[in-house]
């Protein structure tokens, strides 16, 4: 027997069996989600660039280009769940999405820089349009889904000729607004789609993993923003007379770098403790069940994860702003990132909590979350030095954590 994968060039595009046993995701899907985060990432990198020089129109731009990157993401992410029919033609449209989200990414610097760019227009048309021939494929290849996939296809065309003349247009406000209908119009399409030709038959298990796992790969971006940025303290010359001539370690000693001040040691180990915990409160429990509690539910926690990932990506942010705070290479004052750090963490907390109490039909599954999203923003309001503000922040989310803990393991041991 050949070892080779055999792919045939095309297959009738069926629908997959929503029950389908040990479905997992496919390493194609691995490489496409690999390939988005190269488009979170440079958000991330021009949102980190634009707090630490106190330029906070940024924001709006991260909240523009991020929306673009999820909403791409998460329309491939379902029809791949329903409609994964792994033949040649489907996988060269999949790599036209993703060759789509590398041109949105290397036009993202102009976006925040003007509020208009053609290259992220012109990406975000790639992945889209790539988007319309799936669902004429599934249009041709099922029957009883064919209103749904064609109500797709004109659905997105339509709105897509939209962005594409949205680029005529100038001044913040008309772009504000016009933004807002256009989102509007995109999370429109699914809504009646899938209500006017009948449900896709996307897989419950499947959908839960694809978001865990693209979670886990836009932490990953995290670590590697916070990372980056300590490196590039590292690298730095020491100048003499100034804070970086008390640095320890082998670069104080002539190895050329400032070394690891007390400072970058506290943030580093505070920045370790938020993303740790933040993936320990977004794994507490399974999410499976979330999707499977009716078409309202599934909506809800599809369309939600949009705060869950951004704020994952605006922490790296602001801890690579607060390492810039540490070394004063920030125009932006401790208290303004301690914001830009808290905010998302408390979005983060709240989202995953009142997605939680919907699901156990319990209100009080959100005291905790409601509790760290205090703590956080009241360390952030105080105003500690940043080192400081990170290390509280980072135990306030560790405790979170221990909280959890206890609750389960008192379940576990009155199960």
């Amino acid at each position: 027997m050949s070892a080779l994968n055999l792919i045939p060039l095309v297959r009738r595009m069926g629908p997959r069996d929503p029950h389908e046993a040990h479905r997992v995701a496919s390493p194609l899907e691995l490489f496409f989600d690999l390939v988005f985060v190269v488009a979170i990432a440079s958000a991330a990198a021009e949102l980190h660039h634009g707090l630490s020089a106190a330029h906070y129109e940024a924001i709006p731009g991260f909240v523009l280009v991020f929306f673009a990157i999820w909403w791409a993401w998460m329309n491939y992410a379902w029809f791949a769940s329903a409609y994964d029919c792994d033949d040649v033609v489907y996988r060269l449209l999949t790599f036209a999405i993703m060759a789509g989200s590398l041109l949105l990414a290397a036009g993202v610097p102009d976006l925040f820089d003007d509020g208009q760019s053609v290259a992220v227009v012109t990406g975000y048309a790639v992945m889209r349009l790539a988007m319309v021939a799936l669902w004429l494929r599934v249009a041709r290849g099922d029957t009883p889904h064919r209103t749904t996939a064609m109500t797709y296809a004109v659905g997105i065309t339509v709105v897509q000729v939209l962005w594409i003349a949205r680029l005529a247009l100038h001044g913040d406000g008309v772009l504000y607004l016009t933004f807002g209908l256009l989102v509007l119009a995109e999370i429109t399409v699914p809504v009646v789609a899938e209500q006017r030709g009948g449900a896709t038959p996307f897989h419950p298990h499947h959908i839960a993993e694809r978001y865990g796992l693209f979670t886990i790969i836009v932490l990953g971006e995290v670590i590697l923003a916070s990372v980056q940025a300590i490196q590039g303290v590292l690298a730095k010359p020491v100048v003499e007379g100034s804070n970086a001539g008390h640095a320890v370690g082998p670069a104080a000693e002539g190895g050329g770098g400032q070394g690891l001040t007390p400072g970058l040691v506290m943030l580093a180990v505070g920045g370790l403790l938020i993303v740790f915990s933040l993936w320990w409160l977004y794994f507490k429990r399974e999410h499976v069940d979330l999707i499977g509690q009716g078409r309202t539910m599934t909506w809800v926690f599809s369309y939600a994860h949009v705060f869950v990932f951004a704020a994952v990506a605006a922490v790296g942010a602001g801890l690579a702003a607060a390492v810039d705070v540490v070394e004063h290479d920030a125009v932006a004052s401790s208290r303004a990132i301690a914001f830009a750090l808290a905010v998302p963490i408390a979005v983060y907390a709240m989202v995953l909590a009142a997605l939680h109490a919907g699901a156990d039909h319990d209100p009080r599954t959100a005291v905790p979350a409601v509790a760290l999203s205090v703590v956080v923003l009241g360390v952030a309001v105080v105003g500690p030095d940043m080192p400081l503000a990170v290390l509280l922040i980072g135990l306030a989310m560790a405790g979170a954590v221990a909280q959890h803990v206890v609750v389960a393991q008192r379940r576990l041991a009155a199960a």
